[in-house]
C-alpha cells in the first residue's frame, strides 16, 4: 500500500461514516494520540493538529449524521446529487469493470469513491492508472470541491469543518501526482 492508497483509504473510511467502526476507531486513536501526523505524506500538520484536537466521537457522529444521513441532511454525499445527470449505476459498473467487491452503498457516495480509489491503486497493473485518472477526473473531481464546501460550512463540529479542507488538499495533490505521473 503505499501513499496514496493510504490517503484514499483513510479519508474514505471517514467519510463512509461510523458503520465501520470497527477501522474508524483506531483512526480517530491515531489522531487524538498525534500518530496520524507522523505518517501522513503531505503537508497538513496545522490541519492534523486541529483534528487531533477535536476528536469528540459523539459530536462528530451526530454531526455525520446532521451532514450526511438521509432525506434531510445537510449535505448529499452522491456524487448524482451534485452532477447533473450521473447516475450511480454508471459508478457502480465503472467498479465492477474493474473487479471492485461493491456492498449495497451507493457506489456514488464520497466514502466509497474514495475507498475504490485505494483499492484500484493496490489492485494497479500499469493499465489500472488510466482507471485511477478516470475515477478522479469523471467521478469524483467534478463534484467533490462542491461537496467539500458545503461540508465546510454545514458542519457545526470543529472535527468536519478540519476534514473538509484537509480532503480537498489531499485530493488536490493527488490529482497533481496522476498528471505528473500521465506526463511521465
Amino acid at each position: 500500500m503505499n501513499e496514496f492508497s493510504i490517503l484514499c483509504r483513510v479519508l474514505g473510511t471517514f467519510y463512509s461514516g461510523l458503520r465501520l467502526e470497527a477501522l474508524v476507531v483506531p483512526l480517530f486513536t491515531l489522531i487524538r494520540d498525534g500518530k496520524l501526523a507522523l505518517s501522513w505524506p503531505l503537508e497538513q500538520d496545522e490541519l492534523l493538529e486541529r483534528l487531533q484536537k477535536s476528536c469528540d466521537m459523539q459530536q462528530i457522529s451526530t454531526d455525520y449524521n446532521a451532514l450526511f444521513v438521509g432525506e434531510e441532511c445537510r449535505v448529499s454525499p452522491y456524487r448524482s446529487a451534485w452532477q447533473e445527470g450521473a447516475t450511480e449505476a454508471e459508478v457502480r459498473a465503472f467498479l465492477s469493470e474493474r473487479g471492485m467487491p461493491l456492498t449495497d452503498m451507493p457506489a456514488d457516495h464520497i466514502g466509497t469513491l474514495l475507498l475504490a480509489a485505494s483499492w484500484i491503486e493496490d489492485k494497479a497493473g500499469d493499465d489500472e492508472n488510466e482507471a485511477i485518472e478516470t475515477l478522479f477526473e469523471t467521478y469524483l473531481l467534478p463534484w467533490v470541491g462542491t461537496f467539500l464546501g458545503k461540508v465546510e460550512a454545514h458542519a457545526t463540529s470543529p472535527f468536519w469543518r478540519t476534514l473538509a479542507p484537509l480532503t480537498r488538499d489531499a485530493i488536490a495533490a493527488m490529482w497533481d501526482e496522476l498528471e505528473e505521473e500521465s506526463v511521465e
